[in-house]
């Protein structure tokens, strides 16, 4: 099995930063894509960005230019730096990694607990 861990997450005014962090453990044999998602109040979870094993990146247009995912693989740790916030940045924000176990298993997804961030004006 495989748990990640979110962390980092907390109370901002806008236009502040905050970094998140999410650490894998467990059964990891491979890593490929690493991703973030959030959850606003009264939304359903979106997409937010992706970061490949080749460090292919991908953004939300919302926050493209504000937010940088990026990895570091040996350590199956994601991060995402996010800078200039908004109230409207306010959400629960989860990982998702698509590991495989072994090398001759699938991969498989798994999701991390989430983590909240809020943004006051």
């Amino acid at each position: 099995q495989v748990q990640l861990v979110e962390s980092g997450g907390g109370l901002v005014q806008a236009g502040g930063s905050l970094k998140l962090s999410c650490f894998a453990s467990g059964y990891i044999f491979y890593i490929s894509d690493m991703r973030w998602f959030r959850q606003r109040p009264k939304n359903q979870r979106e997409w937010v960005a992706t970061i490949s094993r080749q460090d292919n990146i991908h953004y939300k247009e919302s926050v493209q230019g504000r937010f940088t995912i990026s990895r570091d693989t040996p350590k199956n740790t994601l991060y995402l730096e996010m800078d200039n916030l908004t109230p409207e940045d306010t959400a629960i924000y989860y990982c998702k990694m698509n590991t495989r176990t072994s090398p001759r298993s699938a991969f498989d997804e798994f999701w991390g607990q989430g983590i909240q961030v809020a943004v006051f004006a």
